[in-house]
């Protein structure tokens, strides 16, 4: 096991936290694979395609962000053609993306991924052009929202005993 993980060679890593969800997130060179605790993305998250879509997201910025510069590029009559080719895939075939994640419940692990992936792609990058697109759609923003302190004298972190007056 420890000899394929030296094999692969990691582009970049990314951590992304949601309530007391984390997800660690590796890209490394290979086949177009999306795997989620060595389990395939639609597998571990049940087929649901909200959060499938969501866990994607960062990639499609990235492709047609692609898709843009190359048509800028390009100004000659076959640049129409070669931009129809590139959008057919949504993640990069030349990427797996290989994922770790822990605590929480599926859709604040979905949450976490997204974040992770979102700041992969960005760092990956680099330019100022997709960091903006994906801050503009809030991929890049974590949700800082965490279980309030129980206080003293209550029983939950609001809640307090039954009133008696007499």
């Amino acid at each position: 096991m420890s000899q394929q993980t030296e094999k692969m060679e990691i582009l970049v890593r990314a951590v992304g936290r949601r309530k007391e969800a984390v997800a660690q997130v590796k890209i490394v060179k290979g086949t177009g694979k999306f795997l989620i605790n060595k389990k395939p993305a639609s597998d571990y998250l049940h087929n649901n395609s909200n959060s499938i879509l969501s866990i994607q997201a960062p990639f499609e910025i990235l492709q047609k962000q692609e898709v843009l510069e190359k048509m800028q590029d390009q100004n000659s009559i076959n640049s129409q053609e070669s931009s129809e080719t590139t959008l057919n895939g949504l993640i990069p075939s030349n990427l797996d993306a290989h994922v770790k994640v822990e605590g929480g419940g599926l859709m604040g692990q979905t949450e976490a991924i997204r974040l992770a992936v979102a700041r992969a792609v960005c760092e990956m990058n680099g330019t100022s052009e997709i960091r903006k697109n994906l801050k503009d759609k809030g991929y890049l923003t974590q949700d800082s929202r965490i279980k309030e302190r129980r206080k003293y004298g209550l029983r939950k972190a609001r809640k307090a005993p039954q009133y008696n007056k007499r």
